[in-house]
């Protein structure tokens, strides 16, 4: 049987050196290649591609799980990443929001306390 490897989004982006700049510098992401408009950066081996006008369109929202928010939300607000929304619990994640045009949607499990969140559309 035939196993998927691996499945990379691609963000299409209007500038492309603004957007490696705020992923390298703003979320600590490591560039992997470089390849005529379109760029892959990662962060602990999973990667994103980023493609300057061709691929995809703008706004896309993406879900990236990690295993304690308030330490990455901690991280991106200290480097100066544009926070859409700030920690929230729900019933099924905590989760931030960071806008870069797309919305990166970054969460960990939910807390024991209230799920009191507010999805922002």
């Amino acid at each position: 049987m035939a196993l998927i490897e691996n499945v990379t989004p691609i963000l299409r982006v209007e500038n492309l050196e603004a957007s490696r700049g705020y992923y390298i510098q703003m979320l600590g992401f490591s560039l992997d290649w470089d390849a005529d408009g379109m760029i892959s950066v990662s962060r602990d081996g999973k990667s994103i591609m980023l493609c300057e006008g061709e691929q995809g369109v703008a706004g896309v929202w993406l879900w990236i799980g990690v295993d304690d928010a308030d330490v990455f939300f901690a991280e991106f607000s200290a480097r100066g990443a544009q926070i859409r929304n700030p920690p929230q619990n729900f019933s099924w994640t905590y989760e931030f929001e960071v806008e870069d045009p797309h919305v990166l949607r970054v969460g960990s499990e939910p807390k024991s306390r209230p799920a009191d969140g507010v999805f922002k559309a």
